[in-house]
């Protein structure tokens, strides 16, 4: 308690995002009391203060939000936009209305965690390195960090997750391009340690953070199939004209790993300054290790695995079952009523409507097959699935026991779809 309270409180605006829960631990092991600024309201947590940097677009928004504490750490942004989530407001409009509370209220020390790229690769770049220039025109005691591309072994997220992804691939790791671009990554524990000690260290202004030396794409991609204890070397090249167009269509309907100014920064070549690594060692005490030396300090485990060759494997599994649900809806649907009724003959289900309940199931699968593709709650649209494969198969496995015994496994099936249903909601919670 003592070392905490010599440290200070520090509030952590982004702590509920992949690299903010880094950050949140890193200060925590310093010595901080932190204080994790998240969207949600209403959360029971005593250390969790409301931060929405979609509406807080004003000083006094920001105000309540300080009380008590004594230095910030902004890691929050969106790497696309959608709804109310712009790249303007949360990167720019909302940090500079925070930064601007934080004179008011007395609040010394500010910690950006920015990017590394040029504003020309997009609005996600050039909308947070003009906070950074606003912030350190402020009188405030300011570091922005930018990093290169982020990792980590315990997880990883967007562009992250699918090059682990294509790494994993059983034959041959798949290359954007050739892979020949340079880039400098840095482990997310290495940078929420930079950060942490940026807190501490009386240096301000803009430092950019990667890993000791550049490295290709290429030898990035290889060190993590070897990581993932994946057999063999070998590397294929795609048509960047081919990954220029899923990008593309990706960004248009907004969702997939990877979007257009992602896109650009990789082929740019996403690598800091020469004497980056010993300007943070000067200024920090502390520069990112080389991936290499992380990989060989973490082994990988089976679910490593899983993660990384599940990847592309979730989404396929999830269109399989919207195609089988609008087959059974065109089932439901075009059955003749003499045949539904011809089925039901004899059986307690003869005097409840059977053509009716028939249309009344494909009508349901229908909605359940747009449901899923939508990506809308993906969990509670595959729970409802589960739901409706079950009551299908009680009732008719009791009504009409002889489906059973369908030699194209009508009813079956559901001993394989329900267990399937269940991978598909648990893969559902992925980034």
């Amino acid at each position: 308690m003592g070392e905490a309270a010599a440290k200070g409180t520090v509030l952590v605006v982004g702590a509920g995002g992949f690299l903010g829960g880094y950050i949140v631990a890193a200060l925590r092991e310093a010595g901080w009391r932190v204080l994790r600024g998240m969207r949600a309201r209403g959360a029971a947590a005593a250390d969790v203060r409301h931060c929405d940097l979609s509406t807080m677009l004003a000083p006094q928004q920001w105000s309540p939000a300080l009380d008590g504490v004594d230095a910030v750490v902004n890691v929050a942004g969106i790497l696309r936009e959608a709804g109310t989530q712009r790249f303007d407001p949360i990167h720019h409009d909302a940090p500079l209305a925070l930064a601007r509370a934080c004179v008011a209220k007395g609040v010394r020390r500010f910690v950006q965690v920015s990017a590394l790229g040029a504003p020309e690769d997009g609005g996600f770049i050039a909308s947070k390195h003009r906070f950074d220039q606003a912030l350190l025109r402020l009188p405030l005691d300011a570091v922005v960090l930018r990093p290169s591309i982020v990792y980590a072994t315990s997880g990883s997220y967007g562009g992250t997750s699918l090059l682990r992804a294509l790494a994993a691939l059983p034959f041959a790791t798949l290359l954007p391009g050739d892979g020949r671009w340079p880039i400098q990554p840095v482990v997310a524990e290495d940078l929420a340690r930079v950060a942490a000690h940026a807190l501490d260290a009386p240096a301000k202004g803009l430092h950019e953070v990667g890993g000791p030396e550049p490295m290709s794409l290429r030898e990035y991609q290889l060190a993590w199939r070897e990581w993932l204890r994946i057999p063999g070397r070998r590397a294929w090249p795609t048509s960047e004209a081919w990954v220029s167009m899923l990008v593309w269509c990706w960004e248009r309907i907004g969702s997939g790993p990877v979007g257009e100014t992602m896109w650009r920064m990789l082929r740019r070549g996403n690598v800091a300054a020469p004497g980056a690594s010993e300007d943070l060692r000067r200024h920090f005490g502390f520069a990112p290790r080389a991936l290499r030396e992380v990989l060989a300090a973490q082994p990988s485990q089976a679910q490593d695995r899983w993660q990384a060759q599940l990847y592309f494997l979730a989404p396929a599994l999830r269109f399989a079952f919207v195609l089988l649900w609008l087959l059974s809806a065109g089932a439901g649907f075009a059955t003749p009523a003499a045949q539904v009724d011809a089925l039901a003959a004899g059986s307690p289900l003869e005097g409840a409507a059977p053509v009716a309940l028939a249309r009344g199931g494909a009508a349901i699968d229908l909605l359940l097959a747009a449901w899923l593709l939508s990506g809308w709650r993906l969990r509670t649209a595959v729970g409802l699935m589960a739901v409706s494969v079950l009551a299908y198969t009680l009732v008719l496995g009791v009504a009409l026991p002889a489906t059973w015994l369908d030699p194209l496994g009508g009813l079956a099936k559901n001993l394989v779809v329900l267990p399937a249903l269940a991978v598909l909601w648990v893969l559902s919670d992925r980034r």
